[in-house]
């Protein structure tokens, strides 16, 4: 039923922008998405399963973000200024990927948790069970995604110098998440300008 499930997940996600998690009501999310409870519960199982879901489907798209990103017309810079844009951008607009990316969760958000081995007859629950990675562990599939993009593309060759670029990048572009640049600076040109001085394109 993805029809559904995209639609309770859009109905907890609104929900969530106007309370915080610990009073969002299933009851509430349910009605409006349009369908019964016992499809909410079918769908995730708890509450929690309904948050996992829902977290998995913000760094899932976070990640989609980054591929197109990678995929923007221009050289190596151009293309992991753009990575940086967008993180900057979507951290600073979707509190959910904002504490993906950073660690800060606070007490409105729905905690990660790991369920274990998920008995979900749902695919995208199960895959929704094994939980979000870590800000770390985000930052290396950021940083492998880059990499892969850019290989061969990019002096130097050297695969751990160009790992060392791409996740310069990212932490550049999280350090304007946590702390914002003054009026009248732009954080993706002070990207451009020190990866310019490393990538030679």
């Amino acid at each position: 039923m993805p029809a559904a499930r995209e639609s309770l997940l859009d109905a907890a996600g609104t929900a969530l922008a106007r309370r915080p998690w610990p009073t969002v009501r299933m009851v509430d999310v349910a009605a409006a998405a349009g369908v019964s409870r016992q499809t909410l519960y079918n769908e995730f199982g708890s509450k929690d399963g309904l948050a996992r879901a829902l977290l998995r489907r913000e760094t899932d798209a976070y990640l989609h973000g980054v591929e197109r990103a990678l995929g923007v017309e221009g050289g190596p810079v151009d293309r992991l200024a753009a990575v940086s844009a967008w993180t900057i951008a979507t951290a600073r607009g979707n509190e959910l990927t904002r504490a993906m990316l950073t660690g800060c969760w606070g007490e409105r958000l729905p905690a990660p948790s790991r369920s274990g081995v998920s008995a979900s007859p749902v695919p995208a629950q199960r895959r929704a069970d094994a939980g979000v990675p870590s800000p770390a562990e985000l930052l290396v599939l950021v940083r492998d995604k880059a990499v892969n993009a850019l290989n061969g593309r990019a002096r130097p060759t050297d695969t751990d110098e160009l790992a060392m670029a791409c996740e310069s990048a990212v932490r550049m572009a999280l350090s304007y998440v946590v702390a914002p640049s003054p009026a009248g600076e732009d954080p993706v040109e002070l990207v451009r300008g020190v990866l310019g001085r490393w990538i030679n394109v």
